[in-house]
């Protein structure tokens, strides 16, 4: 498990606990992977807050993001563990639903999914193609429309 912060690991923990308790069962997965949205404070604190409010239930991320960072892509069923920019642990959420797409096709449902800002594709598309080009220039690479974009939509399942 990879946590910041106590709070992590105790999140965890109750959430293994309480699914025992209810349904008589654990998850397959022993530990949980968490993180924060964003590449800073502002922003990752709103949509973990998003997150918590039903607001926010899917996030994007730059396919070869994931080989360039030596990560596995998302799978449906993962669980993770959402934080705050201090790593302080807000919810668990699990993995529903993948989609690789390139970027000039996501869609205005996704984009309304996401939750974020007035949650049209038009604002999607202009946060996303900032945050995206400058992921890809740290990759040495210049942005396209045909970027693949890992569409990750997500339940909380735990807060």
């Amino acid at each position: 498990m990879t946590a910041q912060h106590h709070s992590v690991k105790i999140m965890w923990e109750n959430y293994l606990k309480a699914k025992k308790e209810k349904d008589n069962e654990e998850p397959n997965e022993k530990e949980c992977a968490s993180w924060h949205f964003c590449n800073n404070e502002k922003d990752a604190n709103e949509l973990a807050e998003l997150v918590l409010k039903g607001i926010k239930r899917a996030t994007a991320s730059l396919y070869d993001g994931y080989a360039f960072e030596d990560q596995s892509i998302p799978e449906v069923g993962n669980h993770s563990i959402i934080t705050n920019w201090e790593g302080v642990g807000q919810c668990i959420i699990k993995t529903i639903k993948i989609d690789v797409v390139a970027f000039k096709d996501v869609t205005a449902e996704f984009a309304k999914t996401e939750g974020e800002g007035d949650q049209s594709l038009d604002y999607w598309r202009r946060g996303h193609w900032k945050f995206f080009s400058e992921e890809k220039k740290m990759m040495n690479e210049e942005p396209t429309e045909d970027m693949l974009v890992v569409c990750e939509e997500f339940e909380i399942v735990y807060k």
